[in-house]
């Protein structure tokens, strides 16, 4: 399995950050506004509708307040071929600002780098919403 790792400083406390990824229902508001158009949570499933109108359902797996860490894994409507997807954010104080690492596990292995790229520009958007929603409170 290829695990896919990446990480960015965020200009907010980590405790705010962590507010906005343990807010499973609320992601096309206040992680990835761009990229999602609306979220839903029914159990511990988070089905998320893309602007285009698909649909990605999410199984939850585990949202810790104590380590800051939200697990998820894409069980339906994975619009790149993998046979297996699962990830997890954790957010990490640094003084007044916030690291946060996102680690994605995909199979098949040859789908690393086209999942990296996206993650990479997901983890910059994620940045730039949470620093400008921040900053207009």
């Amino acid at each position: 399995m290829a695990t896919v790792c990446v990480e960015t400083i965020i200009n907010v406390p980590a405790r705010q950050v962590w507010e906005v990824v343990a807010d499973v229902g609320a992601v096309h508001k206040r992680l990835l506004p761009g990229r999602v158009a609306d979220a839903r949570v029914e159990g511990d499933v988070r089905i998320l509708t893309m602007p285009d109108g698909a649909q990605v359902r999410e199984l939850i797996l585990a949202i810790d307040h104590d380590i800051r860490r939200m697990a998820y894994t894409v069980t339906a409507g994975q619009r790149l071929p993998l046979t297996y997807h699962h990830a997890a954010f954790q957010v990490f104080e640094e003084g007044k600002r916030s690291r946060l690492v996102w680690l994605t596990d995909v199979l098949p292995h040859a789908m690393a780098e086209v999942v990296q790229g996206r993650v990479e520009r997901g983890i910059q958007e994620i940045k730039e919403v949470v620093e400008q929603n921040t900053a207009e409170q």
